[in-house]
């Protein structure tokens, strides 16, 4: 981990400029997106819900609820999307990675830049989810402001995932198992579309063990302005597992590259 550097904002930069020379096509869909899901979602599944959900003792309406869970799952997605499909191409079919670490930058720098940048996709889609449903009226100050903040937080940690699963993938197919068995179920089971109080106390349980169950929790009470002590174990879970992550991926990553 020594030869980890400053140098890794280099890599960050490289994929930076990349994305930008295709601007309009990077950002439309993460506009339109979330734009589509409160239109069908909130529109048309909402309204046949017939009472309002209880939130932290509150009465919420459907659409309230589920604009921060789109947030969480722009989050989850940005990060997971670069750094297992992203980053597989640029190491396997590209080799990006073999001509920077003939530079003088390290494989640790490669590595931490790739993180860097699946976080940072994160921090904008969130980032332009947020001001879509605020400008709906359903994020309010002062929490939304923090928001970004937990989008980087969280992009970090789901970049981190994805990467130890590009350390270990043998071809671009195999990634439709972690996205089958983890990103699908975190999708529908992490308190997004639904609280996690109406599933039952075995399946709650579960739930509370999904990285984007706390993604969620958090974004969700920054947009209502409600801190509580499930947010500090939410933060809590997202930095451990962050750090576990993280570190291994490195390790796995940089063994996967020397051979």
């Amino acid at each position: 981990m020594d030869n980890i550097s400053w140098r890794s904002l280099a890599v960050w930069r490289r994929n930076r400029d990349v994305f930008l020379r295709t601007w309009k096509t990077n950002f439309l869909p993460s506009f339109l997106e979330p734009v589509l899901y409160l239109l069908a979602m909130g529109m048309g599944f909402g309204v046949l819900i017939s009472s309002d959900l209880r939130f932290h003792d509150m009465e919420v309406g459907y659409i309230e609820f589920l604009a921060p869970g789109l947030i969480a799952i722009s989050i989850m997605y940005g990060a997971f999307f670069e750094c297992t499909y992203g980053s597989f191409v640029r190491m396997h079919y590209q080799k990006t990675f073999d001509a920077m670490i003939a530079t003088p930058l390290s494989i640790e720098d490669v590595i931490v830049g790739e993180m860097l940048w699946g976080a940072t996709k994160s921090f904008l889609n969130a980032s332009i989810v947020l001001l879509v449903i605020s400008l709906f009226g359903l994020a309010s100050l002062p929490g939304l402001l923090l928001v970004p903040l937990v989008a980087f937080l969280g992009g970090l940690m789901f970049a981190s995932i994805a990467m130890l699963f590009t350390s270990v993938t043998p071809n671009m197919d195999s990634f439709n198992w972690p996205f089958f068995l983890l990103i699908t179920p975190m999708f529908l089971f992490s308190g997004t579309f639904f609280p996690l109080y109406v599933l039952p106390g075995w399946a709650e349980a579960v739930a509370l063990t999904l990285p984007l169950t706390h993604v969620s929790i958090l974004v969700r009470d920054l947009c209502f302005n409600h801190i509580d002590i499930m947010d500090g174990a939410a933060l809590l879970y997202i930095s451990v597992l962050t750090t576990l992550t993280f570190f291994s991926s490195i390790h796995l990553m940089k063994r996967r590259l020397i051979k």
